[in-house]
């Protein structure tokens, strides 16, 4: 018993050590509602700051007030931390003027690098929006020379017709001008090693960065889930059974699937990696750490 540990033990150590320093990262954030949640928000920036992300991200909602929140903040992260801050823009609920303003009003700040998305359609609307991700790319292209992130669905946006079709439009995405797509979050590695290979085979030549969401609370990933089509495999509903009252060990537990994850992903050559933090900085700060993401003094 004590060799079998022991073994375990040193397949770990050269799993971790395999990736460590390896890997590149990014974080995103969304726009906080209460004063309370701010100061929360910008623990967290600061915790993970020094990590030298790739770029960090800061979700847009489909109303005037979550723009101007986003815009706020994205213009303070790039003022107080001189981190790459990428926001969100969505086009569902704007016309292409009003997108080609934002987008000249990005630039003239210095926000080079874009989140380019449809969004999710108002309540009420039309089935069918005027414009879609691509548009947008396109727009965004028209206007500078920005860098250009757009999302990609390993299974299946929840209201494409179907899987090719959904591919499909990532792959108008990347030909309107997209530097990257980051997926939605995914806890079936299977899953999105099969999406990168279809991506592959039908042209798609950009990098497609996993999203991982660090999990603390489970019942919240349910209902994430059931929104975004995102599976939650069975041995996940057996890992967090027993623990809504006890948050340490749920936090131990996301940790060690994101790191899983991570780990298995790397040693199928993916070296980059989007965090979903929702605002919190503990889980991604320590997978980070056992990653080797050190940070810069």
């Amino acid at each position: 018993m004590a060799f079998a540990n022991a073994q375990y033990l040193d397949a770990i150590n050269r799993n971790l050590h395999d990736v460590q320093g390896k890997v590149n990262v990014s974080f995103e954030f969304f726009p906080p509602r209460t004063a309370q949640m701010e100061q929360t928000l910008w623990q967290s920036i600061e915790r993970l700051a020094p990590l030298t992300p790739s770029f960090v991200s800061v979700t847009y909602g489909a109303n005037s007030g979550e723009r101007d929140r986003t815009h706020d903040i994205i213009k303070s992260i790039k003022q107080r931390t001189g981190l790459i801050a990428a926001p969100h823009l969505t086009c569902v609920d704007a016309s292409k003027q009003q997108l080609t303003d934002i987008a000249r009003d990005y630039w003239n700040n210095g926000i080079r690098h874009i989140v380019a998305l449809r969004g999710d359609l108002p309540p009420g609307s039309s089935d069918v929006p005027e414009l879609y991700a691509a548009d947008l790319v396109e727009i965004l292209r028209s206007v500078a020379d920005f860098d250009i992130s757009v999302a990609a669905y390993p299974e299946v946006h929840p209201q494409a017709p179907n899987a090719q079709f959904d591919l499909l439009n990532l792959k108008r995405k990347v030909e309107a001008g997209a530097s990257r797509a980051i997926t939605q979050f995914f806890f079936d590695i299977e899953k999105f090693l099969r999406y990168r290979d279809r991506c592959a085979a039908i042209g798609i030549d950009v990098d497609i960065i996993p999203g991982i969401l660090p999990v603390t609370n489970f019942q919240q990933l349910q209902k994430f889930a059931g929104l975004t089509n995102v599976a939650i495999p069975d041995w996940m509903n057996k890992a967090y059974q027993g623990l809504d009252n006890d948050p340490t060990t749920r936090n131990l537990v996301g940790a060690n699937i994101a790191m899983e994850m991570v780990k298995v992903l790397s040693r199928e050559g993916v070296d980059q990696f989007h965090f979903y933090t929702l605002n919190r900085s503990e889980l991604s700060y320590a997978i980070c750490h056992l990653l080797g993401v050190r940070p810069v003094l």
